[in-house]
């Protein structure tokens, strides 16, 4: 969901070792989700400011697990990043 490069930059290089794994490989929360390559290789590490499921139906379900990821682990949420979410969750 929260790409790695971008969890980095809104903080995560301040974890442990441990604490980098645990997000890298976090299967019980909304971390990582299954989805084709050619999703993944679209998305890759860009947040919500540039870059949104092709699917308006998906818009709320995105925005919430985003959301959701970024307050477990602390992360922060630039302003440009929280328009563009609030934006997406206006379309619920």
């Amino acid at each position: 969901m929260v790409p790695l490069a971008e969890a980095w930059r809104s903080g995560a290089w301040a974890w442990t070792t441990a604490q980098r794994q645990t997000y890298a490989n976090d299967l019980g929360g909304p971390e990582l989700w299954a989805v084709t390559d050619n999703v993944n290789q679209a998305k890759g590490d860009q947040d919500p400011t540039t870059w949104k499921p092709s699917r308006t139906a998906f818009w709320c379900t995105y925005a919430r697990a985003w959301i959701q990821v970024k307050w477990y682990y602390s992360l922060t949420l630039q302003s440009a990043e929280k328009s563009a979410l609030t934006s997406m969750l206006n379309s619920c």
